[in-house]
């Protein structure tokens, strides 16, 4: 199991997905002093290993994981909307959208159809597919 403080946040995404990419890069938490960990999905990283054994499809969702909880899809873009301070425009207008969990949880669905559809039309699989 990989060890964290109450005060680290590990964020699980597509590495091979550009918006996900751009999304993790972009959005700014270290501003609240928590430790960010970045992990590529279709890494070996034993947190990946750890998510495949709660059975949470990263085909299907982000993974947050933090204070040594698991959250996943629009509940993890949630969580990532109410930690991150508003130093940035992104962080605003990602704040505006995503703090509301009703809303988070209408949207979250279309992203995932959008990143499955970019990934088919740049030639990309899906993660775990050969």
């Amino acid at each position: 199991m990989t060890q964290d403080g109450d005060d680290e946040i590990w964020v699980v995404y597509d590495g091979e997905c550009p918006l996900c990419s751009r999304y993790v890069l972009l959005y700014q938490l270290r501003e609240q002093g928590q430790r960010v960990h970045l992990i590529d999905a279709r890494s070996e990283h034993p947190i990946v290993g750890e998510i495949r054994a709660h059975n949470l499809d990263l085909n299907e969702g982000m993974v947050v994981r933090w204070r040594r909880q698991y959250y996943y899809g629009a509940e993890a873009m949630y969580l990532l909307a109410t930690l991150a301070g508003e130093a940035t425009f992104f962080n605003r207008v990602n704040r505006l959208v995503f703090s509301r969990p009703r809303l988070a949880r209408a949207l979250y669905p279309t992203l995932v159809r959008g990143r499955k559809l970019l990934l088919r039309l740049l030639g990309r699989k899906l993660i775990g597919e050969l």
